[in-house]
């Protein structure tokens, strides 16, 4: 048995990411939202689809933009309704060449028509199946193939610098993973280094933060990248450097400068 299809598994994980940024419990968080605590334990498990209403509301409590989970949630919706296996009607194929000896009638391409036909068929039934869930099990009752996450990265290697990891599609949960473990500073900061690879890059992640921290990332013959907290909304959430393009795993750096001074933290990949 496996899990649901990446797009609905991804849209779980950063519910979860967001959820765990309130600092609330299932019970608090349903008190402060129309949902009731076992609707969110379902949403954030990935065992029932969030209504949309249910994201804002969140993000809501969370001081989180839903734009970062909009697109998300749009492929994650798509998988759970099936929508994404539908394929809209192929345009009329443009009149073919009159047979030979037959004025005004032409042949058909009736084979490849039909083979269009089934390939919409077999696909819609394999983004469906993904996430068909057996009653009772918060698992898929059927598996047929698995299916790559969308969008695709925005960006691979040399391409990727400078840019947003987000933007770029190259965060999302299943395509990026943290080189070793989370650091904590000593003023209470988190970061660690990540690496996609899938886009060939690496950046630097910080959370918990305060308004003036920065986080530095360098990788051997390559331009640092950082990033400055500059509002308490980006101290609420996860803030990231800019990508550092055709990153080895091996070899990076990223370094925590508190906004009092009081000292530069570093970490190695």
């Amino acid at each position: 048995m496996t899990g649901p299809a990446p797009e609905c598994a991804a849209l779980a994980e950063r519910l979860r990411e967001v959820r765990a940024r309130t600092g609330l419990s299932l019970v608090a968080l349903s008190e402060r939202t129309p949902y009731s605590k076992s609707s969110w334990e379902r949403y954030l498990n990935g065992k029932k689809p969030a209504p949309w209403d249910a994201v804002r509301a969140l993000c809501a409590v969370a001081g989180e933009p839903t734009e970062r989970l909009l697109a998300l949630w749009e492929l994650a919706d798509a998988q759970w309704s099936g929508r994404a296996g539908s394929t809209p009607p192929a345009p009329a194929p443009p009149p073919p060449a009159p047979v030979p000896g037959a004025p005004g009638r032409a042949r058909r391409p009736r084979l490849v028509t039909a083979g269009k036909g089934v390939a919409a068929v077999a696909a819609a039934l394999v983004v469906v199946a993904l996430c068909v869930w057996g009653p009772g099990t918060g698992r898929p009752s059927t598996h047929v193939a698995a299916t790559p996450l969308n969008p695709r990265p925005g960006c691979h290697g040399s391409t990727c610098d400078g840019k947003d990891p987000d933007l770029m599609s190259c965060g999302l949960p299943g395509r990026a993973e943290a080189l070793g473990p989370a650091h904590h500073s000593a003023t209470g900061a988190g970061m660690e280094i990540r690496y996609s690879p899938a886009c060939a890059a690496a950046w630097g992640r910080i959370w918990h933060a305060k308004v003036g921290d920065t986080i530095e990332v360098t990788a051997p013959g390559a331009r640092p990248r950082h990033v400055v907290i500059s509002s308490t909304a980006d101290a609420d959430r996860y803030s990231f450097t800019p990508m550092i393009g055709n990153a080895a795993r091996t070899g990076l750096k990223l370094c925590f400068t508190a906004a009092n001074g009081a000292g530069r933290e570093c970490v190695h990949s």
